[in-house]
């Protein structure tokens, strides 16, 4: 199994990652990624971009170096309500939208208020997957969270950077991939990358979802079309064309 699409990437606009979207792609080609997703974070993160970057991504090539380039954010969660960092009509003209808990933009609380919030995040419709989810400083039910995801078409990432910067997310990840096969949910799987070398960097999720043993057809990142079709289905429930 190789993973050809990477769904969360940093640019230098994030404020504390250190490429820039050509130099992304360009080791992106190197790497064998087909497609990768700008998900550079929303304007509550401290150094983060305004949002009229992200009104403005549209400049960005659709192709650069042979690999699609998708436009996306990785929102952050305000408050326990599930409201995010970027209006609807911001998240509409994106092709890709991820959202994720920090403790820089909202202080963890309860594992019932995460999990509520995490709730209402995954029936926004233009959110697309909940990024690393299996932070262990917003502990969440993940039966429930994985059944919203189902309910509404949503996706779950596995982040490899987690297994990094936030120790003790291995066992929760695993516990999320566990529930994503049991309930038949798709995952997706980021680099979570703020440098360019790390763009398609894989190797710690490649083994935990070995060691789950979870079915290809619910991996997103193995093949280009996959993603496509999926964004296709989403605009047309959105009204986007």
């Amino acid at each position: 199994m190789k993973f050809v699409v990477d769904t969360h990437t940093h640019t230098i606009s994030s404020g504390h990652a250190y490429s820039t979207v050509q130099e992304m792609a360009r080791e992106a080609s190197l790497n064998g990624i087909e497609m990768f997703v700008v998900t550079d974070h929303g304007p509550a993160m401290k150094g983060a971009p305004c949002l009229y970057h992200f009104g403005n991504l549209r400049v960005i090539p659709e192709v650069l170096y042979g690999v699609k380039i998708l436009k996306g954010v990785e929102a952050n969660i305000i408050d326990y309500t599930g409201g995010l960092d970027m209006p609807d009509e911001y998240l509409r003209r994106l092709d890709f939208v991820i959202a994720s808990f920090h403790d820089i933009c909202i202080e963890p609380k309860t594992q019932e208020e995460h999990t509520q919030a995490m709730i209402n995040v995954l029936q926004n419709p233009y959110v697309d997957a909940i990024a690393h989810p299996g932070n262990p400083q917003f502990p969440v039910d993940i039966k429930r969270v994985v059944g919203v995801a189902k309910e509404n078409g949503k996706l779950i990432e596995i982040n490899n950077h987690s297994f990094v910067t936030r120790k003790g997310s291995e066992e929760n990840c695993k516990e999320f991939a566990r529930e994503c096969k049991r309930q038949g949910v798709k995952i997706v799987c980021g680099s979570d990358s703020h440098i360019s070398f790390d763009v398609g960097r894989f190797d710690r999720i490649y083994k935990l979802l070995e060691e789950v043993d979870i079915p290809s057809e619910l991996i997103m990142n193995t093949s280009v079309d996959k993603l496509e079709e999926y964004i296709k289905q989403k605009k047309a429930r959105i009204g986007r064309k």
